[in-house]
């Protein structure tokens, strides 16, 4: 089964370049997390949780698998992560939960007008969390590929030439 996909030509445009294939993987794990984390919302939603108890429920199911296949599957990286990858993965973590809560949030402030047992309210505020889960998409694929799963941080590498400078300098001063 896995030879015949890689064997496929849709597979094999899809991954024709290094990054195109993180890309595609990226994308891959991204429709797991994003099934797993929007059936847990809903649930929760039905079982009438507050929205920030539905994003946290969402987020926590979305980004185990989000995880382990981004850094596992898409760029390929095992053994003990470094904290470099830890710390930035929850860091973006972070932002993508505090998003999701304020967009959840603000729109079921504003559907409370609509009946809970029409399902549209429902739909509503599981729309607001998919439309902020997708506007980050590109966002985190940028962040993942440049720092987080990078094998040298281009920002770890530019924050050291910033301190370099000024030693090197100093040599050159005439007092």
């Amino acid at each position: 089964m896995r030879r015949r996909i890689q064997r496929h030509p849709l597979w094999a445009r899809l991954t024709r370049t290094a990054l195109s294939a993180r890309l595609t993987k990226y994308a891959l794990g991204s429709v797991v997390a994003f099934v797993t984390g929007n059936i847990a919302f809903m649930l929760f939603y039905v079982m009438n949780a507050s929205t920030t108890v539905c994003s946290v429920a969402g987020f926590v199911a979305a980004a185990i698998p989000n995880w382990i296949l981004n850094r596992r599957w898409a760029w390929q990286r095992s053994g003990r992560p470094p904290a470099r990858q830890w710390i930035g993965y929850i860091g973006v973590s972070i932002i993508v939960l505090v998003s999701t809560s304020a967009a959840t949030g603000w729109t079921n402030a504003r559907v409370q007008s609509i009946p809970a047992h029409h399902g549209l309210r429902l739909l509503i505020v599981t729309a607001a969390y998919v439309a902020v889960t997708v506007l980050l998409f590109f966002a985190k694929f940028a962040i993942y590929e440049y720092w987080i799963f990078s094998e040298r941080s281009r920002v770890r590498a530019a924050f050291r030439s910033l301190r370099q400078v000024p030693r090197t300098a100093r040599a050159n001063r005439i007092p």
